[in-house]
């Protein structure tokens, strides 16, 4: 059935003239939305990078700041003493 309405459709001039614009346009619909989704992804990404970045940061303060806290309580009493803690 739908065979057979093309094959009369592409047998006038008009007719293959709409379909071929018809295949552009679908193929141009395709692509931007392809495009559209492939933004969206890129996006995600980013902002699961910027989010690993903010995590790290915080980690590694953290990792000095233990680096540099007093090794025992003679340690600590020493720079209360001297007012360097």
């Amino acid at each position: 059935m739908i065979g057979a309405l093309l094959t009369g459709i592409a047998a006038s001039p008009w007719g293959r003239a709409a379909l071929r614009y018809g295949a552009i346009a679908l193929a141009v619909l395709l692509f931007l939305l392809a495009l559209r989704r492939f933004g969206e992804r890129a996006g995600r990404l980013a902002e699961r990078l910027e989010t690993t970045e903010k995590a790290n940061d915080v980690h590694r303060q953290m990792l000095e700041a233990a680096a540099r806290r007093p090794r025992d309580r003679n340690e600590l009493a020493q720079r209360l003493r001297d007012g360097s803690f």
